[in-house]
C-alpha cells in the first residue's frame, strides 16, 4: 500500500475522512502534532514548530528570515521517517509538500462547500452563520498567505493534488471514503513495492542529514543539496574551510541509515 497525504481547510471534513479512511485501509492515521513532537525531538520548541505549521508570515517574520530553513528540515525529517514504510494517512499542512519527491505519494485536497463548512464551524465554535463564515474566509487566507510565503505555491492550484474531493455537493464522508479506498486498492502506482519502500527509507535518510546539518551551529546556514541512495549519501555545498568540511562529514556519518557520505563541495 501506499501513504496518502491529505490536505484540508479549517471545517472541511479532512480530519474525519482522514480517520475514516485509515480505518477503512488498516492505515495509521497520524497528524501534524505527530511530527511536531518528533521533530521536537531534536531539541526544538513544541510552539515554534507549531507556529511554523500554522502561523501566516505577519506573525513570525523572524521565524521564517533566522530559522525557516532549520524548522522545514526537522519537520520534513520527522514526517518521512514516520511515513517511511507506508500504510499511513497523514492529514494536515503541508504534507503533499513536505513529502514531494518521496515516492508513491496519493496526494488528495479536501475541500467543501460553504454551508458544509459553516454549519461545522457553527456547531464546534458556538458562533452564529455570520461569525462563522468570517472565521472561516480569515483562516483560509491566513493558509494561503502561509503557503505561498514558504514554498511559493498556491495552496488551491488542483495541480498540487491527484484528487480533490468536494464534500456536501457530490460526497459525504462515507462515499469518499468509498471513492478514495477503491483509488488506493485498484493503482498499481500507488503500490509500496520494495524497491518503492527503499526510495522512501533514503527520502528519510536524507531529510535526517538535512535537519541534522540544519542543527549544527557550524553548519546551520549552509545550503546543501542531500540524496541517498540505499544509504549511501550525497551531499552538495559550498564549503568555505576544512572545519565545514569535517563537521558535514561528521554530521552525516552520525545519521542513523547513512552506510556512506559522499561530499562535493
Amino acid at each position: 500500500m501506499c501513504v496518502i497525504a491529505i490536505s484540508r481547510g479549517s471545517f472541511q471534513g479532512g480530519k474525519l475522512l482522514a480517520e475514516r479512511l485509515a480505518g477503512e485501509l488498516g492505515f495509521r492515521c497520524i497528524d501534524r502534532e505527530v511530527i511536531i513532537n518528533k521533530a521536537a525531538e531534536a531539541g526544538s520548541d513544541h510552539d515554534e514548530l507549531r507556529a511554523a505549521l500554522t502561523r501566516p508570515p505577519s506573525l513570525f517574520d523572524r521565524w521564517i528570515t533566522h530559522r525557516k530553513y532549520t524548522y522545514l528540515a526537522l519537520l520534513q525529517a520527522a514526517l518521512a521517517e514516520e511515513v517511511a514504510e507506508g500504510n499511513v494517512v497523514y492529514h494536515g499542512y503541508a504534507g503533499h509538500i513536505l513529502l514531494e519527491g518521496a515516492g508513491p505519494v496519493f496526494r488528495v485536497r479536501v475541500i467543501a462547500t460553504e454551508d458544509f463548512r459553516v454549519h461545522i464551524a457553527q456547531r464546534e465554535l458556538e458562533l452564529d452563520r455570520e461569525r462563522a463564515l468570517a472565521h472561516i474566509r480569515q483562516a483560509d487566507q491566513e493558509r494561503a498567505r502561509w503557503t505561498r510565503a514558504l514554498y511559493g505555491v498556491d495552496w488551491n492550484d488542483p495541480s498540487h493534488y491527484d484528487m480533490v474531493i468536494n464534500l456536501g455537493h457530490l460526497f459525504d464522508i462515507d462515499e469518499a471514503t468509498g471513492v478514495l479506498a477503491a483509488t488506493v486498492r485498484g493503482r498499481k502506482c500507488l503500490e509500496f513495492t520494495e524497491a518503492r519502500r527503499g526510495a522512501m527509507r533514503d527520502f528519510a535518510i536524507a531529510s535526517r542529514v538535512r535537519a541534522g546539518l540544519a542543527c549544527n551551529p557550524p553548519t546551520e546556514a549552509l545550503h546543501v543539496e542531500v540524496k541517498s541512495l540505499n544509504g549511501v549519501v550525497s551531499i552538495k555545498a559550498v564549503l568555505d574551510d576544512d572545519v565545514q568540511i569535517k563537521e558535514v562529514e561528521r554530521v552525516a556519518h552520525e545519521t542513523p541509515g547513512v552506510k556512506d557520505v559522499r561530499l562535493r563541495y
